[in-house]
């Protein structure tokens, strides 16, 4: 009698997962019942589809139960555009339909290395949304009434450069204004703005992170950090950061790596969030009051002999220090005596009792911020910073027990941002602008870092200038900043704002008011580079229009991306090209050269072109691709990302060139 095959066999044997799997008659091992189908290898698993396959991969249809239907699909990375981490995707593209099934990680990606979190895969549901925008709309009605016309792209790109044009022969260079909520493309909108000779670059930075920034830029230049969390001993995180932080994905998998290797974590927050539930030490301090626990674990760090001697010795300017304070004595055991005078009244009981917190946490904190040394990664983003009067001192401070400790740009310390991202070389490269627009950097604040954009509108209403052409790329101020209704006021006003351009993927209260609403595609849509400072390497990745580059598999020719896309949903990228092209249709304003083809001379340049000459000219791209007889385009095109380098770390080590 067969033995009944156990629910392992039997599942196996339906979703035809395991293999080889064999079920026997009786006892007998020597003649199988029946050999299951496998997927992979036989005796191996994978947990994503091996890139070899991408052109033709097979899985079954999940909705086709409990039948066995296979489903043959083409894989294409590209990266999310939902959070500035620009994490990798896979997307799964039903090769009988052509229709985009399901986005998934893609391992190839050194920042996020397969994984996601929920906001990737959803990319799904954007791309199929039932109430997004498909074609250019132009408003036919007064702003704000909802009355629109569908139009083609080739009348929007005539009436917008046309208008340029005007503005720059009439010398209004101010008046011309990109105000960008999302970025995502490394250098090219300046490098657009720069070849129109125009100041016209505003962004939201200074009511999201500027006062994140801040402190960090005055420390060192670079204006955010770059933390090695995977290699910490000690990790110390200011507001949440798992769910919420700057790259929380690529961040969160290193933060739980190093929890694995031993680290100990201390989250100041003041909420209980996800990261804090999962942290050894959790401090709620009074909203504001951040600054005062750092500053009580400097004093514990000063006063135990816990700093780093010789990389405050030769790293910090304590000379000059003890010169501005007017010491006598000028040896290093002189500038350590000052500081301890210098903390001396921030002691534990002191923060404690300013914020809220236990006294008896700070100082073990402290002690094991000192006791970490140079492996101590810490983080601060938006919270502390942004939402408190004078809160750029959180990251002045926070980064200043870096200093203390000597953990700047060391293994498992906090990397300066600008050493772990890359920067593309241009194929051309136009002069910076002539123009200064006081409208973005008002005279009247001389120390804001980052544009002051939220006073925009109240400028506009107090006549210190207009704009004539003003374009809102992912950005919605009418929701984003808390003056709405002042927004709404200078936009419906034709006499401040005498044409609006919404570059947005969805409707947005923002877009309700302008004359153009022009749609641009999502993550699967578009071409962008990204490069961010994840961890303590050096990647790119490959936002790609994922049925474009299907196209191009089958053989098919396309022009413009929105050839493929669903309806004329277009990019940035190839419309700022066409738009450069047309404000200067004769070459007379000196813009139309710096879009012309690196290999194709006088000819406009193509969107692959673009992205050729970038990839021709990253370091240790082109032997990599020429390993799989591929170029470096292609090589993009087929992995999403690209390895700069493993790791980088002492950098301000380098002696510096003769020449520099």
């Amino acid at each position: 009698m067969t033995p009944k095959p156990s629910i392992i066999e039997r599942v196996a044997e339906t979703v035809g997962i395991i293999a080889p799997l064999h079920r026997y008659k009786g006892n007998d091992y020597r003649e199988p019942l029946v050999e299951l189908p496998c997927l992979t290898e036989p005796g191996k698993l994978t947990n994503y589809p091996p890139p070899d396959q991408w052109d033709d991969w097979v899985e079954y249809e999940a909705k086709g139960w409990p039948k066995r239907t296979k489903k043959h699909y083409m894989i294409v990375p590209t990266t999310c555009f939902n959070c500035e981490a620009a994490c990798g995707l896979l997307t799964y593209v039903d090769k009988r339909t052509l229709d985009v099934r399901k986005f998934e990680g893609n391992p190839y990606h050194p920042g996020s290395r397969g994984r996601n979190c929920a906001k990737g895969p959803a990319t799904i549901n954007q791309i199929k949304d039932t109430d997004r925008i498909l074609h250019p709309m132009k408003r036919t009605g007064q702003r704000g009434d909802g009355k629109w016309e569908r139009v083609l792209w080739d009348a929007v790109l005539d009436d917008i450069a046309g208008r340029i044009r005007k503005a720059l022969l009439e010398n209004r260079h101010n008046e011309v204004v990109y105000h960008v909520g999302r970025p995502g493309h490394e250098g090219y909108m300046d490098r657009v703005l720069q070849s129109w000779g125009v100041d016209g670059h505003n962004s939201h930075t200074n009511i999201c992170s500027s006062g994140a920034r801040f402190g960090y830029a005055i420390w060192q230049g670079f204006d955010r950090p770059s933390p090695d969390h995977a290699n910490a001993e000690f990790i110390l995180l200011i507001s949440s950061h798992l769910e919420t932080g700057h790259y929380f994905n690529p961040h969160a998998q290193r933060i739980i790596e190093g929890l694995m290797r031993g680290a100990k974590m201390c989250v100041i927050a003041t909420r209980l969030s996800n990261t804090a539930s999962m942290a050894d030490y959790w401090m709620s301090p009074y909203p504001g009051t951040e600054s005062a626990i750092l500053l009580a674990i400097v004093k514990v760090i000063l006063d135990e002999g816990l700093f780093n001697k010789e990389f405050l010795h030769d790293w910090v300017n304590w000379k000059e220090y003890l010169e501005y304070k007017n010491v006598k004595g000028r040896t290093f055991e002189d500038f350590i005596s000052t500081l301890k005078l210098e903390y001396a009244q921030f002691t534990p009981a002191f923060a404690a009792c300013e914020a809220g917190v236990s006294e008896e946490m700070i100082t073990e904190v402290a002690r094991l911020v000192g006791k970490a040394g140079t492996r101590l990664s810490t983080h601060n983003w938006r919270s502390a910073g942004s939402g408190n009067l004078g809160g750029w001192q959180v990251a002045r401070c926070l980064h200043f027990l870096n200093v203390l400790t000597g953990s700047i740009g060391t293994e498992g310390g906090t990397l300066p941002s600008g050493w772990n991202k890359f920067k593309p070389k241009f194929f051309d490269v136009p002069p910076a602008q002539k123009f200064w627009n006081e409208l973005h950097f008002p005279n009247d604040y001389p120390l804001s870092h980052y544009e002051m954009s939220f006073l925009l509108p109240h400028f506009l209403k107090e006549g210190r200038g207009k704009l004539d052409v003003y374009f809102t790329r992912v950005f919605n101020p009418v929701w984003t900043y808390p003056d709405g209704f002042t927004w709404i006021e200078a936009l419906t006003d034709e006499s401040k704002i005498g044409l609006h351009a919404a570059l947005t993927p969805t409707w947005n209260e923002t877009a309700y008011f302008a004359d153009y609403v022009l749609p641009m595609g999502h993550a699967s849509e578009r071409h962008d580079l990204n490069s961010y400072e994840t961890h303590s390497g050096i990647w790119i990745a490959f936002r790609q229009p994922v049925m474009r580059e299907v196209a191009r598999r089958q053989g098919r020719n396309v022009q413009f991306t929105y050839e493929v896309n669903p309806g004329d949903v277009w990019e940035e990228d190839e419309f700022w090209i066409e738009l450069s092209w047309r404000i200067d249709p004769d070459g007379s304003l000196g813009i139309r050269k710096h879009f012309e083809s690196p290999y194709r001379p006088r000819e406009k340049i193509t969107i692959d072109e673009y992205y050729r000459y970038i990839f021709e000219h990253v370091p240790g791209l082109p032997e990599v691709a020429a390993k799989e007889n591929l170029t470096p385009l292609n090589y993009m095109r087929k992995y999403g990302a690209f390895e700069v380098q493993r790791s980088v770390y002492n950098r301000h080590a380098n002696p510096l060139p003769e020449k520099d």
